[in-house]
Order: structure tokens, then sequence, then C-alpha cells
């Protein structure tokens, strides 16, 4: 069966144990038609970069699932009539990844952050008085 990744988004005012509950919801609706879900991760709170429906923050979730298309297509049909689900996005992978995902790894853990190079004396960049050195 392929694999897919489908990460939600939830309104921010609903409570951590409903915004899990709608994980689980939606787990047991991809097991009903014949998949199932290898991984679920709750990320949690965050801020989003623009209002969707009035609300700046949502529940985020990860699913990642082992299902056949018609069970990911009932699954995404059942989350756009769902009030309390505002965004979805499925993608299909060629295999899941081992272990946590990014949005889990804590800051110091995430590669490529500290191993920046240094830039070195800039030297003088002389008075530019602000936007473009008119005077």
């Amino acid at each position: 069966m392929p694999l897919y990744e489908h990460v939600f988004i939830s309104r921010q005012d609903l409570s951590n144990a409903q915004a899990e509950g709608l994980v689980e919801h939606f787990s047991t609706v991809l097991a009903d038609n014949g998949g199932k879900v290898v991984e679920s991760e709750y990320w949690g709170v965050k801020t989003m970069a623009y209002k969707i429906n009035k609300n700046r923050k949502g529940h985020y979730a990860l699913l990642r699932s082992d299902a056949p298309s018609s069970a990911v297509q009932e699954m995404e049909r059942l989350m756009r009539l769902h009030d309390d689900v505002m965004r979805v996005l499925t993608i299909k992978v060629d295999a899941h990844e081992e272990g946590p995902s990014v949005q889990m790894q804590k800051r110091d853990e995430r590669e490529g952050r500290g191993d920046r190079p240094d830039r070195g004396d800039r030297g003088d960049r002389g008075d530019r008085g602000g936007f473009g050195g008119r005077r």
C-alpha cells in the first residue's frame, strides 16, 4: 500500500485533549477503510504566518499512514467537512523517516544551525545615511 504523511491544523480554541482526539478520530477513519496509522505526532499550538478563518494560531498534528488511496480520500473528505479542521496537507512519500519529525526535535539537536561560516570583518561600510545613502 502507498505511504502518506498528513499534516492538519485545527482551531486554536480547542483544548489539547480535543485536538488529540481529532488525531484518534481520523486514525480510526483510516483503519475502518483498510489503512493503518504508522505513527502520529501532536505538535501543539503554533502561530501561523497568516490568519485562517480569523485564527492566528492552531493545533498542528502529523499522521504517517500506510493506506489505500480510497481511505485517504475518505479521511480528507471528512476533514474538509469537520468544523474544527482548518487546513489539511497530504503528501505521498516513498518511505517514512525514522525517529521524530523535525518539529518534534529540540532546537539544539537540529542540524546545520551551528555550522554557519564566520562572516569575517565587514570592513568600513561608510555612512550611507539609511536608505541607499542619498543626501
